[in-house]
């Protein structure tokens, strides 16, 4: 018995390094490459599959940061991490609002995940909430931190993101909401898209409700608050 636990320990060993090494050799890799598609994206696929819905496409057009719009890098810092310039992939200040309000609010629970976080989780790992993801998270935000840029992880972020039902990346939700590319997203457009990101199989940016309208309004104020592309800049989170 203990033979077969001792090679049972020692093959689990050798997986979850060579998982380790795989990961890292993508971190590198993705650094300068592009993302042919996510772990998000692959997840919503074969679900489909599996429910008999072969007329789901998860559909997904990579682009590079000078074919995105200043506006919509702005508008998802705005809207979803607005520490994102000076944090190394964790808000400690959210997290601490969020824990103060989950305390209190138990029937509205908040999160406070930043762009990095999303980012690592939407494209190695898989949706849904648990504790061994939130920690497998955790552990590998830190390292792409350090080995990406900000700019690079915004785009990856943007490249990956799902903006509606098969919808993914800046560049195909442009095309299929507003007929234009990503590097033409205007101010206003560019903060409707964040208004979804929250929630995109709920909100809809073809059909706005009411309460997507006024998540974009207060996304704009933030933007202008922030000092509009300046901030971008003035942070060094894009190139010139």
């Amino acid at each position: 018995m203990l033979t077969i636990v001792s090679r049972l320990w020692h093959w689990l060993k050798k997986i979850t390094f060579s998982l380790l090494v795989v990961w890292f050799c993508t971190v590198i890799v993705f650094k300068y490459v592009p993302v042919p598609f996510s772990a998000v994206m692959a997840e919503r696929q074969i679900s489909a599959w599996l429910n008999l819905n072969f007329s789901y496409v998860s559909s997904s057009t990579w682009v590079s940061e000078n074919q995105i719009s200043p506006y919509i890098y702005l508008a998802v810092i705005a809207s979803e991490d607005q520490n994102f310039p000076h944090h190394w992939g964790f808000d400690l200040d959210a997290i601490e609002r969020a824990y103060k309000h989950n305390t209190i609010n138990k029937q509205s629970i908040r999160g406070a995940s930043t762009i990095s976080q999303q980012t690592v989780k939407n494209l190695w790992l898989w949706d849904g909430r648990s504790w061994f993801r939130k920690g497998l998270e955790t552990l590998m935000t830190p390292v792409m931190e350090v080995l990406w840029s900000k700019q690079r992880i915004l785009t990856i972020y943007l490249n990956i993101a799902e903006f509606g039902d098969g919808v993914f990346g800046v560049e195909e939700a442009s095309n299929r909401f507003f007929n234009k590319p990503a590097s033409k997203l205007s101010m206003s457009e560019a903060a409707l898209l964040a208004a979804v990101l929250p929630n995109p199989h709920r909100y809809s940016v073809k059909s706005p409700s009411s309460y997507v309208l006024k998540r974009q309004a207060w996304i704009l104020n933030q933007m202008h608050l922030l000092g509009g592309k300046n901030f971008l800049k003035v942070n060094d989170v894009l190139s010139e």
